[in-house]
């Protein structure tokens, strides 16, 4: 399979061995493919054997052994069968992703590896399971260590009570980060090395990281306040009176002290995100630098691998050294296998604690009252499910995400996109219609999803993307996946139509500010239509395509174990306790009650501290 990869890596960017980086491709991409989960890289492996027969069949011979000229026609006849684009797909994300990092590593010696931080990380009191006792007792057990599971922890552990998180991942730390380059970072922070996929119409990446501070570790650092009118619906149609307007902002106001936000001054922005305020001027769109946890920040562009400046306030840094100060203590690489119950217990069943696992297979016990489940939104229902807690019927369901595409925007001088703030302006003059646009780029090596062509075409591309500047657009979604499993999460989510042609309109809202930026044309990442030379074209190509067409992902998971009042429809109740049992709360992204419309941390963050709060005042529940 490794000689498939080398000549699929040749082909895919005309190696005609000029340069060195490509020759490099392979193996990165091999290390790539070994953090995914089976199905994953089996479907990139079943792809790049299925173009290597299509070659042999062609040419007579392997990709390999073929010239770099007969390497362009395979490709070039292949890229031209529409049957076949999907299996060319499959493989060009991961080769561009490996490409682009090794491209960078060599042409710009250490724009992927920064210097060493400046200061060290808080404390915190973290044990390896290896290291944890068999059996133990606890007055809390938050299983999860991101921004729900932090907050909760710390609120809790400031009363007094005895905490322990259970986290499945490790701990990172700024040094490490500052040690290693963008890419050997990504496979190991993210939960299947990022290749989470939900199944449907069409399938979706939705990545969510795997350490000590979750999702908060990789996510951009952008801060948004809950929406008023989000807080209405939930009050108004769901029953949640922690959504009290006045409370919660008081609780959204903890949140941003704790992180540090602020709006991102304009010094570090990067070209990208000024290109961006230069369109929405021209234009008179609503626009401006985003608020994001990142007091000084220094523009290293690297946020969804860990900050390696230490300048993102992510929750390891900021709430759980607090946490820990407080008595709470973070067992790591810690599998949460069930919340123990006891049945017979007068009132109802009640938690008893949690039975968690080590990597060498070995089990251990926590035992305590208070159980908060904060395992994220497409975790925490296949945990309830394996505890015997899942029998609500709308556990799993009500999935909602941010539908999710990019697009890119050719200028005649430099951006060099990853010099600067990885997501740095909001543009929010369609945010009314459900459509947020930021500005944002990927660091080295994972911009270049939009990138069209192959062979030398797709070359030239990366070869120019330093006049590229990039904008991606979130949509608040109808909720409509779902998590089944209860071992495993199997994710389910058909795109709306309603929101497809949402993020149709979301292109063309780009396009259209690009082009008042400068842009000579407009990459829109769909392989039938692939560049736009005026906003009129991009209208009419985008007439005849549809949503399902795009480069398509997803982020921000919620809603999965819902809170709400009717018991018929929410698995937990206004104040977060998991309905059927005492004595667990949800505290993480699965209890919002719908979409949050923004990128959603705050939220997450200010709905923990009023759950937990209110057990805290209250005892278990």
């Amino acid at each position: 399979m490794s000689g498939r990869l080398d000549g699929l890596v040749a082909a895919l960017l005309a190696d005609d061995g000029s340069a060195l980086w490509p020759a490099a491709v392979p193996d990165r991409l091999g290390g790539m493919l070994d953090a995914m989960p089976s199905a994953a890289r089996a479907g990139v492996r079943g792809a790049a054997a299925a173009i290597d027969a299509y070659a042999a069949v062609r040419m007579g011979r392997r990709l390999r052994h073929l010239t770099p000229g007969e390497r362009e026609s395979v490709l070039v006849s292949l890229a031209a069968r529409p049957a076949l684009v999907a299996v060319l797909d499959a493989v060009k994300v991961p080769v561009m992703l490996a490409a682009g990092t090794e491209r960078m590593l060599h042409e710009e010696p250490g724009s992927g590896v920064p210097s060493a931080p400046p200061f060290e990380d808080p404390p915190l009191d973290c044990v390896p399971s290896a290291e944890w006792p068999d059996r133990s007792t606890a007055d809390a057990v938050v299983i999860g260590s991101g921004a729900g599971g932090a907050i909760a922890a710390r609120t809790l552990a400031r009363t007094g009570m005895r905490v322990v998180v259970l986290e499945e991942g490790r701990r990172h730390t700024t040094a490490d980060f500052g040690r290693r380059a963008p890419l050997d970072r990504f496979a190991e922070l993210y939960r299947d090395g990022g290749a989470t996929i939900a199944l449907g119409n069409p399938p979706v990446v939705l990545p969510v990281g795997r350490a000590v501070g979750g999702t908060t570790v990789v996510n951009s650092g952008t801060c948004y306040r809950t929406p008023d009118h989000v807080l209405t619906r939930w009050r108004e149609t769901f029953g949640v009176d922690l959504a009290d307007a006045t409370a919660f902002a008081a609780h959204l106001d903890e949140v941003e002290r704790t992180l540090r936000v602020a709006p991102q001054p304009l010094d570090v922005l990067g070209r990208n995100g000024r290109t961006a305020l230069v369109g929405a001027e021209i234009l008179g769109w609503r626009a401006g630098p985003l608020s994001r946890n990142a007091p000084g920040c220094k523009g290293s562009c690297q946020c969804v691998v860990g900050c390696p400046t230490g300048a993102k306030q992510s929750v390891q840094l900021s709430v759980l050294p607090d946490a820990c100060a407080a008595g709470a203590r973070i067992v790591t690489r810690a599998y949460a296998r069930r919340i123990l119950t006891d049945p017979d217990r007068p009132g109802g069943p009640r938690a008893g604690g949690v039975s968690a696992r080590r990597p060498d297979g070995t089990d251990f016990e926590i035992l305590a009252p208070l159980v908060v489940v904060a395992a994220g939104a497409l975790h925490s229902p296949p945990l309830l499910r394996r505890s015997g807690l899942g029998c609500h019927p709308r556990l799993g369901r009500n999935l909602a995400v941010h539908p999710a595409t990019s697009v890119a925007g050719r200028f005649t001088e430099r951006i060099t996109a990853w010099h600067g703030v990885l997501q740095s302006v909001g543009i929010e003059q369609q945010h009314d219609d459900g459509i947020l646009i930021e500005a944002t780029a990927g660091p080295p090596g994972m911009g270049s999803f939009v990138l069209p062509g192959v062979g030398r075409a797709l070359r030239t591309e990366l070869e120019e993307a330093g006049q590229l500047a990039t904008l991606g657009a979130l949509i608040a979604d109808r909720p409509s996946g779902r998590v089944l499993g209860a071992r495993h999460s199997v994710l389910r989510y058909d795109l709306d139509p309603r929101d497809g042609r949402r993020l149709l309109r979301a292109v063309e809202a780009m396009g259209e500010l690009l082009f008042a930026a400068g842009a000579t044309e407009v990459l829109t990442g769909i392989a039938a239509a692939p560049r736009a030379g005026s906003i009129n074209e991009l209208r009419q190509l985008l007439g005849e395509v549809t949503a399902q067409q795009l480069h398509l992902s997803a982020f921000h998971p919620t809603g999965t174990v819902a809170i709400g009042a009717d018991p018929q429809t929410a698995p937990a109740d206004p104040h977060g306790r998991l309905r059927g049992v005492h004595g667990v709360l949800v505290a993480d992204g699965s209890a919002l009650p719908s979409c949050p419309e923004v990128n959603p941390q705050l939220t997450i963050m200010a709905t923990a501290l009023a759950v937990s709060e209110a057990a805290a005042a209250g005892g278990p529940a």
